[in-house]
């Protein structure tokens, strides 16, 4: 008390034990990661599951109204394997994504080579070179459709006007699926390039020094430094390539639907067709149930083939 005016001290407020603080400190970081976790459940984690879970169940437009979806084991994955159309749909798909692959990879590494070099205007055209991506995949397959229409297309009217005879790249069931290839490999083009040019940008230019000083130049300087350290990312960037072009859908029902006489028809859009064409649920849910299982089997090999490297 001072000239009789009483003066009050707050309480101070106990410490807390690095016990609680450890324990505060994570409901923190719990509550920060609350919405992506949420999100990932809501939109990853729930439709994966839902779709492994409809792949043992008799599920179709009925199930919605009555609620009632029995399970049958193994029925639907027996059903779509025992059709013919399942072998020639797995031959489609196994083309198409090797072919897709090779094709983007070997001009997307070209194309980073080229631009690696840093001519005038090299940023301003690789910067065009992302528009084919940027696109979206129902508007490229709708002009590559044009283009590749046998009677009005530009690629005929190119060849007949040199004396050679039109292709029908869309209806003839030979020559549909390498159109398709064609397509694919047109739109993934940027993403490789853009990969690659990134990986490239990454390797020191004094190793290229060094290495030239010993006669790697050229070929030899590309086989002993660039593609050594460029592996890393090319492993990643096929794994990648696999895992997306396994599942294209949109590509191939914007140009032929799966036709000529299923000559394009993969795994991925004769799951579509069975989903939402003819509403059995449960085999499309089979079918894309199947395509995970691929598409897991590539992912061991590249964690397999990324423990070696980091082992070596």
């Amino acid at each position: 008390m001072a000239d009789g005016i009483a003066v009050s001290v707050p309480a101070s407020r106990p410490a807390l034990t690095r016990p609680h603080r450890r324990i505060r400190d994570t409901w923190s970081k719990s509550l920060f990661l609350l919405p992506a976790i949420l999100f990932v459940i809501a939109f990853f984690a729930y439709p994966v599951i839902k779709n492994l879970v409809m792949g043992f169940q008799s599920y179709t437009t009925a199930s919605f109204y009555t609620g009632e979806s029995p399970f049958i084991g193994l029925a639907n994955y027996a059903r779509v394997i025992s059709q013919p159309l399942f072998l020639k749909a797995l031959a489609n798909t196994l083309l198409f994504t090797a072919g897709s692959l090779l094709g983007q990879f070997v001009i997307g590494m070209g194309l980073a080579l080229f631009f690696h070099r840093h001519f005038p205007l090299s940023n301003l055209l690789r910067s065009l070179l992302l528009l084919p991506w940027l696109l979206p995949l129902m508007v490229s397959s709708t002009s590559w459709k044009l283009i590749l229409d046998k009677d009005s297309g530009v690629i005929n009217q190119i060849l007949e006007s040199t004396g050679l005879a039109g292709v029908s790249w869309l209806t003839s069931p030979s020559v549909a699926l390498t159109a398709v290839v064609i397509v694919n490999i047109w739109i993934g083009i940027p993403f490789n390039v853009a990969i690659l040019y990134g990986g490239l940008q990454d390797i020191p230019e004094d190793l290229y020094e060094a290495a030239s000083l010993d006669g790697a130049t050229g070929i030899r300087a590309f086989a002993h430094v660039t593609w050594p350290l460029l592996r890393p990312v090319v492993t990643v960037l096929l794994v990648l390539g696999v895992v997306y072009t396994l599942k294209v859908v949109d590509i191939i029902i914007g140009l032929t639907s799966g036709g000529p006489a299923n000559a394009t028809q993969t795994i991925a859009t004769w799951s579509y067709q069975t989903s939402f064409i003819s509403f059995n649920f449960g085999e499309g849910a089979a079918l894309s149930n199947i395509l995970i299982i691929i598409s897991l089997v590539f992912a061991l090999l590249y964690l397999r083939v990324s423990r070696r490297g980091v082992d070596e």
